[in-house]
């Protein structure tokens, strides 16, 4: 017999907020190479480094803009470094149907939370994320950041739930396979209306409260 699902844990941008890659992809088409900054992240591996040291709060927002404006002058684009995380995360609009199923979720009578890889000093600036949730986990306040299979364990203990009782949604879906590996549940995060109905039939299929 399946475990009850009765927790679910949120990610912050890309599923509360309109895309993160997008944000990205619209920076680079300002300095003049959409591409640039999402395939050094991906692939250079000082830039990559470098957003898994700020993520994991090994360095700050400030040593992150020096170092990663460095690596996109090294390739031919000249950015300054003050503000450019900020640059970037000005694009990024709350998804209020998104905010409304956390709500509505915790209203059901199921644990909410977050678990975020953080980007910036002040990233989460005007949302009430302990007022929203039931527990919050924050990459960089505790040291490790997803796909790590210990962030997604941190995230249940603090949330007081079950792995195998948690669904994971994410918009990255290595983010959700490594969720998965770890015992949650996943869902691959589109949009508002598809995970919408993902999330209340998972739900009401472990015969938990639901809309």
């Amino acid at each position: 017999m399946s475990t009850a699902r009765t927790a679910v844990l949120f990610d912050f941008g890309g599923v509360l907020t309109s895309s993160v890659m997008t944000a990205f992809a619209e920076f680079g088409t300002e300095i003049g190479a959409r591409r640039l900054p999402l395939r050094l992240l991906a692939t250079d591996p000082e830039s990559s480094a470098l957003l898994v040291g700020h993520e994991e709060g090994r360095i700050g927002q400030r040593e992150f803009e020096e170092g990663f404006a460095r690596r996109l002058n090294e390739h031919g684009v000249h950015v300054e470094p003050h503000r450019l995380v900020d640059r970037i995360l000005s694009r990024l609009r709350l998804d209020e149907e998104m905010i409304r199923l956390v709500a509505d979720v915790r209203a059901a009578g199921h644990r909410v939370g977050l678990l975020s890889n953080s980007l910036g000093d002040d990233s989460y600036s005007g949302v009430d994320l302990l007022g929203m949730f039931d527990a919050v986990t924050i990459s960089a306040e505790v040291g490790v950041r997803k796909p790590s299979h210990r962030a997604y364990l941190i995230a249940c203990e603090r949330l007081g739930a079950l792995p195998e009782a948690t669904i994971m949604i994410d918009d990255l879906e290595l983010n959700i396979t490594a969720a998965e590996r770890a015992g949650l549940t996943g869902i691959v995060h589109h949009d508002a209306v598809s995970t919408a109905e993902q999330l209340w039939a998972a739900l009401s299929q472990t015969g938990t409260a639901s809309r």
